[in-house]
C-alpha cells in the first residue's frame, strides 16, 4: 500500500539525515580544536553548524512522526476502545494535523521561493545562501504531510504492524 512507500521514504530520509549530526559534530570539534588549540579560530564554522542543524531539526518531523515521537495527550483517548481511539485520531488528523502542515508547506515554499529570487545570505562573516535551508523546510513539510497521510491510512485500514502497540 502507499503507505508502506511513505513510511519508506520518510525513513530512508531519517536515516540519511542522522549523518548530518556526525558532520555538525565534527565541524563543532574542529572549531574548538582550531580556536583553543591552534588560536585559529574558523570565520565559517558557526554559520554552517547552524546551517545544519537548521536541516537536521526541520527533515526529520516526517521520521519523527513515523515512530510516534511527537508529543501527544492521550489522557482521554486512553479510556476508549480501539475502534473509538483510531476515530478519534483521524478526526484529530484532519481538524489539527492536516491544516497546519497544509500552512506550513505552502508558506514555507513561498518563502523559500522568495528567499532563491532575492538570493539571500546569512548575515555573519562567511555569507552563505540561505535558500537551501528554506527549501529543506518545504520540504520537510511535504514529508510531514505525506506521513500524516500514511498514518491516517494505517488508522483507517486498522494496519497495526507500524503503528504503536495498545500498551
Amino acid at each position: 500500500m502507499i503507505f508502506r512507500f511513505i513510511d519508506g521514504l520518510n525513513e530512508a530520509v531519517g536515516r540519511v539525515v542522522s549523518v548530518v549530526a556526525v558532520i555538525f559534530a565534527a565541524i563543532i570539534i574542529f572549531d574548538v580544536f582550531m580556536r583553543y588549540a591552534m588560536n585559529a579560530p574558523t570565520r565559517w564554522a558557526f554559520d554552517v553548524t547552524k546551517m545544519l542543524y537548521g536541516f537536521y531539526f526541520v527533515l526529520l518531523g516526517g521520521y519523527a512522526l513515523r515512530h510516534q515521537a511527537h508529543v501527544r495527550v492521550d489522557l482521554v483517548t486512553e479510556k476508549l476502545s480501539r475502534t473509538a481511539r483510531r476515530f478519534v485520531e483521524v478526526l484529530g488528523y484532519l481538524i489539527f494535523f492536516f491544516p497546519f502542515a497544509w500552512v506550513f508547506m505552502t508558506r514555507s515554499y513561498e518563502f523559500a521561493m522568495r528567499s532563491y529570487v532575492q538570493g539571500e545570505t546569512t548575515y555573519g562573516s562567511v555569507q552563505l545562501p540561505v535558500y537551501p535551508l528554506k527549501m529543506a523546510m518545504a520540504i520537510a513539510a511535504a514529508l510531514l504531510m505525506m506521513q500524516g497521510i500514511s498514518e491516517v491510512l494505517k488508522l483507517v485500514f486498522d494496519h497495526r504492524e507500524d503503528t504503536p502497540s495498545d500498551a
